[in-house]
């Protein structure tokens, strides 16, 4: 087995790692104290064309893997910024990409592949609906030829800069299905229209880190019928789709904290001196950093079998959500060495650790919670019984 990386893969890290260079710290901090969107840091990854990577070049993308994805938006998150505010681009056209009409691909990919169109929202979570996406209310009822959709979402993430979104509504009655997984619709949304036209109202939802949530509100806006990803009521299965590429990305930016954090810790107990030695030479010190790295690497291996098998076409869902819940799990632990590492200077913002700190935290429950990647393992791939 070749462990090695494919040159082409090294020089996308390469080259991410020189436009990341172009955005230190400070651009992130500041932002982060304003609760501002890297307008400018979008653009220079969408003009280089990583934001089309999995695009098919035909539709005027580089038509990557998601390998090559996965090494894009690690070193992002390796070099202290935070790929969360473009990452959706990547992977929410993959339902539209897979489903979508000819007619659509050919109206919207070049677009989102260019810059010209942001398709950054994706519309599922519910207030009484989180991870129980069959429960979702958002409805869409079919007048003519067009949907008129009322409803309400929330922890909707980047809908005020983005142009699109995919909305997953409502379009058969929950009580009247034996299969509950049908009668859910999926479409393409044109948000500005809807905000121009009092339909879409979308109010910013603060959080602890600058991830530009929103809660939405549709108020009877209607969506052509052209605008409606494949068949009625099979929407859920379309986003279904997209979730193992989601899983790797996740995991992707978790691997990048996590080098980020013990990169940082491993720095810090170098330089810094107390009674006349080196931090680093204390074991209390040194052996979380290094069980922490440990970790990482052995979550980048399964994170790396996730893409390969992905990018076969093979099945690969028990992988991506396990790279998920394992990267996570050591970017938190290597966040949590690099904060005793710094001991109070952690807490300080111009060290970048506290900032980077609150961004990983969010990756152990969102976009899934590690707890149903658990439960997922064990029903579906130990075979015990549904938890509750």
């Amino acid at each position: 087995m070749d462990f090695g990386e494919e040159p082409q893969r090294a020089e996308i890290r390469r080259a991410v790692r020189e436009l990341c260079a172009r955005f230190p710290d400070t651009y992130w901090r500041e932002l982060d104290a304003r609760g501002e969107y890297p307008t400018e840091f979008v653009h220079a990854l969408t003009e280089a064309g990583w934001l089309g990577a999995l695009i098919p070049q035909r539709y005027g993308g580089s038509e990557l893997g998601i390998a090559d994805a996965a090494a894009i938006i690690e070193e992002v998150n390796a070099s202290g910024g935070n790929a969360a505010a473009a990452h959706a681009q990547m992977y929410t056209m993959g339902s539209l990409l897979r489903h979508g009409s000819e007619e659509q691909k050919r109206r919207y990919l070049p677009g989102i592949a260019s810059g010209e169109l942001r398709l950054q929202a994706f519309g599922v979570t519910e207030p009484e609906a989180g991870s129980e996406t069959t429960r979702i209310r958002t409805m869409a009822v079919l007048r003519g030829d067009r949907y008129g959709v009322s409803g309400q979402k929330v922890f909707i993430s980047r809908a005020e800069h983005s142009d699109l979104m995919l909305l997953l509504a409502r379009t058969a009655p929950y009580d009247a299905l034996d299969d509950k997984t049908r009668g859910l619709s999926l479409f393409v949304v044109d948000l500005r229209a809807g905000v121009a036209a009092g339909t879409i109202e979308i109010r910013p939802l603060a959080t602890m880190m600058n991830h530009h949530s929103t809660t939405i509100f549709f108020r009877d806006h209607e969506i052509p019928a052209s605008d409606r990803v494949g068949e009625e009521g099979l929407g859920f299965r379309y986003v279904l789709d997209t979730w193992n590429a989601e899983r790797i990305l996740i995991a992707s930016e978790s691997l990048g904290d996590g080098r980020w954090f013990v990169e940082r810790a491993a720095r810090y107990a170098g330089e810094r001196r107390v009674f006349g030695r080196p931090i680093g030479a204390n074991q209390g010190v040194q052996l979380p950093i290094a069980q922490a790295h440990a970790q990482l690497e052995a979550a980048r291996l399964l994170r790396d079998k996730a893409a390969w098998l992905f990018d076969r076409s093979e099945k690969c869902g028990a992988e991506a959500n396990m790279a998920k819940l394992l990267a996570s799990q050591a970017a938190w632990a290597a966040a949590n060495a690099c904060m005793d590492t710094h001991g109070g200077y952690g807490f300080a913002k111009e060290f970048d650790v506290e900032r980077k700190f609150r961004e990983t935290r969010l990756l152990i429950v969102a976009p899934i919670s590690n707890n149903l990647v658990l439960a997922y393992v064990g029903q579906h791939v130990l075979g015990m019984p549904r938890s509750y």
